[in-house]
Parts: structure tokens; C-alpha cells; sequence
């Protein structure tokens, strides 16, 4: 039996404290004298018997592997393969995750855990938080499974009753927007006027570039300036590419931008020049409706504005909006647009009654 008390005086192959190499393989003696095989690559075995080494103890864990799923999420989101706000989302989302479930292994955790997780938001007065980490804890475990680095064979979190929630239905009036506008910064106003005329999401509009707005023939031979956005976020996930004309009104906002280098930067930028953030924006909004005195809102509710605006006051064909809010279906296109819309509706005025 390998000896543990002092250091190896012939270690060839720099093998980690408690890692020997025995009959072709290597394996990790644990501290109850428990022998595991951790491979036959001696480069593996130096990671691994590394992070048992930790002091935290943390490998194989589900605070390792939460850790290791975050990793693999900022790895797709520079392929953009992941939106930036998800990523932030689920960096966020570990953390409490981590404090719950950290030391536990991930074959052990089952749906009454995760029931527990629930119960426990809801009691925090924090339930809807808790369903957006149950969310990530999902796409955590589905990674594991297609990865095949634990003995996880099912999802734990499929089939677990999320809390329930109210669905919000905000529709923010052409005074509270205005009010808004009036003492807003330049760069603020013209993300929410984008957000409103183009029903596009502020994540992807903060990126957009001066190469994002080009000239376009159409099919009978006019020539439109458009601005070719690929939503990093759609309903039916396609990576569809949408062509928004730049009207009048979109025009006068790109107008306003101009004072900015624009050209090789984002059309977007702060005071020196960089592009915002999704978090900075929303603090600035913040402030903005504070300073005007109305109730709150936030930018996607910009987005259900424009597409209640259009339906109901442009009278715009469903078809359109449905493509640009990157809806797989025109009846969520439907039941999004009548949600936000809350004014009085006027009966039916028609006079049936036959003339005398």
C-alpha cells in the first residue's frame, strides 16, 4: 500500500499527491484508503487528482460542475451560439444554485430536491427567481447527460411543477413614454425608440454595427436602406435574419446619433466611445422614470408597446409583426399583442332593428 504520509522521492511523471500509477492506469487514493481509477492519460490524471487535492473539496460536485457548465455557456456565447443575456442570466443563477445544491453529487439529486429549491423561493418571497434558476439547474444537468461525465441518466427537473406566476401585461401609454423620453440621455432614447419602432430586443440592438445598415433591391426593382439584424433570441430558435426598413422616423433617429463615431463602432456608444451594456441601460431607465414621475416599466415593455401600437392604432398586417417579434406562431404573435392591450373597447353599434 502506497504510502502517504511523506513526499515521493521518484515522480517521474508529476503526478499530484495521492495519484499513483498502478497496472497501466492511474487512480486516486481517497483519505478512508478508497482507490479510484481516474484514467490511463497521465494529463488527465494530473486535472484530476488536482481538483481532489482542493482544499474545498469540491470536485465532482455540483458547485464543480455548475462551475464547469458556466465555462462550456461562455465558450458557445463567443461562438454566438448563446445570448449575452442568457449567459448573464445563468451566471447569476449558479450562485444560489451552488449554496443549495453545491456538495451534492449530481447522481443524487432527484425531483424532490428540486421541490424543495421551489418551496424554498416561495417562502423567500423570491418564487419566480427561483423558477428562472430551476431553468438553468435544467440546461446544467442536460449538458451532464449529453457530455456523459457523471452516472446522471435523467433530468431531475423535467417533470417538477415550477411556481406559479403572474403574467405581466404592462402596457405603457403614449404619456408615460413621452414623459420617459423628455429626460432621457440621447444614446437611452434612441435605444427605446429602436425598441419601439422594430419590436426588436435591446441586447441585440446595443450591437448593432454602421455594416448592419445597407441599401437592398427588392423584387420590383426599388432600392430600400434597411437594417439586417439576426436576433440572437427568437421564439422558434431558427437564426433567422431580419430585413427592418429604415423609415422616416428611424431616419431622424439615426439622425440624432451622428455626433458619435459610428463607422467602425457600434451606432449605439457611450461617452468614451464603447458600446453599453444591456445592465448599464436598464439603470439609466431607472433613472429616467424616476425623473419623470411615472410608474415603472422596462425596456421589453417598449417592444409589447410597438406591437399593440401597430396592430390596433397602424393597423398593420399580424403577418408583419409576427416576423419582426421572431414569433414561431402568429397565435403567440395574437395573445402577446391583446395581453397588453388595456384600454376601453366600444361595443358594437350596429342597428339591427328593421325600419318602421
Amino acid at each position: 500500500m502506497a504510502t502517504m504520509g511523506r513526499k515521493r522521492a521518484n515522480n517521474p511523471l508529476n503526478l499530484p499527491d495521492r495519484v499513483y500509477a498502478k497496472h497501466g492506469a492511474f487512480y486516486y487514493v481517497h483519505r478512508d484508503n478508497r482507490w479510484e481509477k481516474i484514467g490511463t492519460d497521465v494529463k488527465e490524471a494530473q486535472r484530476i487528482g488536482n481538483l481532489y487535492n482542493d482544499p474545498d473539496e469540491v470536485f465532482g460536485t455540483m458547485a464543480y460542475y455548475l462551475d464547469s457548465f458556466i465555462l462550456h455557456c461562455q465558450k458557445r456565447n463567443e461562438r454566438r451560439q448563446l445570448a449575452d443575456l442568457t449567459l448573464r442570466d445563468y451566471t447569476k443563477n449558479i450562485e444560489p444554485l451552488k449554496l443549495f445544491f453545491g456538495k451534492m453529487q449530481p447522481e443524487h439529486i432527484e425531483p424532490k430536491h428540486i421541490g424543495q429549491y421551489l418551496d424554498l423561493g416561495v417562502e423567500m418571497d423570491r418564487a419566480v427567481r427561483a423558477n428562472r434558476e430551476k431553468a438553468c439547474l435544467s440546461a446544467c444537468f442536460t449538458w451532464l447527460i449529453r457530455m456523459g461525465e457523471t452516472g446522471v441518466k435523467v433530468n431531475p427537473c423535467i417533470g417538477v411543477k415550477r411556481n406559479r406566476e403572474t403574467k405581466r401585461t404592462r402596457y405603457v401609454t403614449h404619456e408615460e413614454y413621452e414623459a420617459v423620453r423628455a429626460v432621457a440621455t440621447k444614446q437611452l432614447r434612441a435605444v427605446l425608440d429602436l425598441i419601439y419602432r422594430t419590436l426588436q430586443r435591446p441586447d441585440d440592438i446595443i450591437t448593432w454595427k454602421h455594416s448592419n445598415l445597407i441599401s437592398k433591391t427588392e423584387a420590383d426593382g426599388t432600392v430600400k436602406r434597411i437594417i439586417r439584424t439576426k436576433p440572437s433570441k427568437t421564439e422558434s430558435r431558427t437564426g433567422i435574419t431580419i430585413d427592418i426598413e429604415i423609415t422616416p422616423q428611424i431616419e431622424q433617429i439615426l439622425k440624432d446619433l451622428r455626433g458619435d463615431v459610428i463607422k467602425f463602432g457600434t451606432l449605439i456608444q457611450n461617452g468614451q466611445g464603447k458600446p453599453y451594456t444591456y445592465d448599464g441601460l436598464t439603470t439609466m431607465l431607472t433613472r429616467a422614470i424616476a425623473k419623470a414621475g411615472v410608474p415603472s416599466f422596462g425596456m421589453r415593455d417598449l417592444k409589447g408597446k410597438g406591437a399593440t401600437d401597430m396592430f390596433y392604432i397602424e393597423k398593420k398586417d399580424l403577418r408583419e409583426i409576427q416576423a419582426l417579434c421572431g414569433h414561431a406562431s402568429m397565435k403567440t404573435t395574437e395573445i402577446y399583442i391583446k395581453k397588453h392591450w388595456t384600454e376601453t373597447i366600444t361595443p358594437n353599434k350596429t342597428n339591427t332593428e328593421k325600419a318602421s
